[in-house]
């Protein structure tokens, strides 16, 4: 099982610095992949959540592939429906064959009604428009003279039945965001069965969670997986493991825009979780030293 990071490309304390400390810091610390979000239009509903500067993640990505030797790159969710297809499919080609075959496109339908409208997209057929997008991508990469020879892997994002239905139709791997440990089991089993109704292949399990280390144990119900202790954390990280995660995506930002100004907690939970990970003889550190 691999480790990734969701790394803040947004809000008050971001800028080339901050990313590339990022960047060096998330690869330095041994994870195998780093990803970014994605906005286009900054409009009120969207900087509420994600003020600006928000960079844009092919960009971002592509420069930050430059800076970056080993660690995977990836968009944690590309919105789907705000991009020409046929420019999604070649950008992604090309950050693809430029940073070496490091690139994961997790894909997503977006949310902000307000961002839809700005950018002239109807939001009541996003659902519709990311399936034709999905499939219109991976229709162009097929013409490999054009868009490159290195396979990128699809991930879909959304907790929905209708984000898991679209997982297993049109990607490589089911990608929800912080789910507690009772509900991602569930919908595990949703997926499978969506999948044996459609007589195709279930897709990989690639959450990503929240990691907010706590001194004392979390006991609440709804405790999200990566809530807790160290140990509460790596007892998550060995559930998915035996869930069959094939990645789990560690996402430290508490949703105060005003921490992306202060990254050294952040940065410190990465270290601890990281350490721990390496260490000889712990069940995670040996699944992922051999995966």
């Amino acid at each position: 099982m691999k480790i990734g990071v969701n790394v803040p490309n947004f809000g008050p304390g971001t800028d080339p610095g901050m990313l590339r400390s990022w960047a060096q810091t998330v690869e330095g610390l041994g994870f195998d992949l780093l990803m970014v979000s994605d906005h286009v239009a900054i409009t009120p509903d969207v900087a509420e959540r994600y003020p600006a500067p928000f960079y844009e993640p092919f960009t971002t990505l592509s420069w930050l592939a430059g800076l970056t030797t080993r660690v995977q790159l990836g968009t944690t969710v590309l919105i789907a429906p705000y991009r020409h297809p046929l420019l999604t499919a070649r950008m992604a080609a090309n950050l693809n064959e430029l940073s070496g075959g490091r690139l994961v496109l997790g894909v997503g339908v977006g949310w902000a009604q307000q961002e839809f409208a700005a950018l002239g997209i109807p939001f009541s057929r996003r659902g519709q428009l990311t399936d034709d997008h999905l499939r219109d991508i991976r229709a162009a990469w097929k013409d490999t003279a054009s868009y490159g020879e290195r396979r990128i892997p699809v991930w879909v994002g959304g907790n929905s039945d209708a984000g898991l239905r679209r997982a297993v139709r049109l990607a490589d791997a089911w990608h929800p965001l912080h789910p507690t440990m009772p509900w991602l089991r569930e919908a595990a089993g949703r997926l499978e069965t969506y999948a044996d109704q459609q007589r195709l292949p279930v897709p990989a399990l690639a959450p990503r969670i929240a990691l907010r280390l706590t001194e004392e144990p979390v006991d609440a119900e709804e405790r999200l997986a990566g809530e807790g202790t160290l140990g509460q954390v790596m007892d998550d990280l060995d559930q998915l493991r035996l869930l069959g995660a094939r990645f789990v995506v560690l996402d430290t930002y508490p949703g105060d825009p005003r921490a992306t100004c202060h990254p050294r907690a952040a940065w410190q939970a990465l270290a601890t979780v990281a350490a721990h990970l390496h260490e000889p003889g712990t069940r995670s550190g040996t699944t992922r030293e051999q995966s």
